[in-house]
């Protein structure tokens, strides 16, 4: 049986928005400080709670995962050599960040001051090894992360396209994430400073990631032969099935936390539940390709990277707001309020920057200041 015509990819957009309107409840779902209200009762902090679980359906291994999917895409099309692909990447990537770092070491000490530990974040900013942390490994803020991840998992890429071409290979994401686990239980242990620490961290995370990258090239592979109408069907239910789930999976996690009022460590299957829920959601977007999709997704899906980098500000704003007015708020109140202003607030804001000449590059929607010559004598000639 032959597949059906590829629809355009507007599913794949929807993925996208979802998974940054995602990634705002996710810091949504939090008291001023980032814990789970540990000084209330398990009744008032229920709201929050439950709105995080499901937030986590989504989450930054989400952006890894159709980020990845993106550059399968890329290679298979451009079929780029290695070092001009990686150079073409650290433009992308690690440009934007390094400019985002900046901003964000200095911005942290608008709710630092507001809530009064501004000169802990000043001494902090007066270590130079913490500048180590912000620019290789992005500590400066608790997303930015993401970014140099990202490039560092695109050095993996030559071992990603097996799985385009052999997508069983794409179940390798069960095997990297139990070695990364496994191994990272054992560097916590080790008696070494915070930096050598974290660094190891971030070392076995990308090794653990790149079973993301399996899996996307994978799906990739799969999506490029084609998936007729009727086995999309089937992916859908399937992975609506396994979504399901990994979400009981990471239930007693979330009531653990509901019973101590903190985001204690993923362990066993909540572990397992909760870092291939991207992939069971990605493959249901896949399944629900052939769906009556709004264009309005591909329009909102471009602000999303920009989303992504920016709503931690917004975040914090909120919170500083919040506290300067003096309101007396429920946690339930706290954090439905805090993702209905701080979700719209975001997106219009990377609207604004994406306008602008000068600031729509930082999130990836325009070029960069050093090839504004380069694309004016492009457009001056038509091209």
């Amino acid at each position: 049986m032959s597949a059906s015509p590829k629809p355009r990819m507007v599913w794949f957009d929807a993925n996208r928005v979802c998974a940054a309107m995602g990634v705002v409840l996710i810091h949504s779902t939090t008291d001023f400080s980032g814990s789970a209200f540990p000084k209330v009762t398990p009744d008032e902090r229920l709201v929050p709670v439950i709105l995080r679980s499901i937030a986590e359906f989504s989450g930054s291994e989400m952006f890894f995962t159709f980020s990845l999917f993106l550059i399968a895409m890329k290679l298979d099309r451009r079929r780029l050599e290695y070092r001009p692909a990686i150079a073409e990447q650290a433009r992308r990537l690690l440009v934007p960040f390094a400019v985002w770092t900046l901003f964000y070491i200095f911005f942290r000490l608008v709710k630092a001051d507001a809530f009064h530990y501004g000169d802990h974040i000043r001494d902090e900013i007066g270590v130079w090894q913490n500048w180590l942390g912000y620019f290789l490994l992005g500590e400066a803020q608790y997303h930015m992360h993401f970014l140099p991840t990202l490039f560092l998992l695109f050095l993996f890429y030559p071992v990603m396209k097996l799985a385009m071409r052999y997508p069983i290979l794409g179940l390798s994401l069960f095997a990297t994430l139990g070695v990364m686990h496994y191994v990272q239980g054992f560097i916590w242990g080790l008696p070494v400073t915070d930096l050598v620490r974290d660094g190891l961290i971030r070392a076995t995370k990308v090794l653990g990631y790149v079973g993301y990258g399996m899996a996307a090239f994978a799906l990739y592979g799969l999506w490029k032969d084609g998936i007729p109408r009727g086995e999309s069907h089937l992916i859908r239910r399937g992975a609506l099935f396994f979504a399901l789930t990994a979400y009981v999976a990471t239930l007693p996690f979330y009531g653990s936390a509901l019973m101590s009022g903190t985001w204690g460590a993923r362990d066993g299957w909540s572990f397992y539940g909760h870092f291939l829920m991207p992939l069971f959601m990605f493959c249901l977007f896949m399944g629900l390709q052939y769906g009556e999709w709004s264009p309005r997704w591909s329009r909102l899906a471009r602000y999303t990277f920009g989303v992504y980098l920016a709503h931690p500000m917004m975040v914090d704003l909120y919170d500083v707001a919040v506290y300067r007015s003096g309101l007396d708020l429920s946690p339930a109140a706290l954090v439905i309020l805090r993702f209905a202003v701080v979700l719209p607030v975001t997106f219009g804001f990377v609207v604004l920057l994406s306008r602008l000449k000068a600031t729509a590059w930082t999130i990836g929607l325009g070029p960069a200041p050093w090839e504004w010559r380069r694309a004016g004598a492009s457009a001056a000639s038509g091209e």
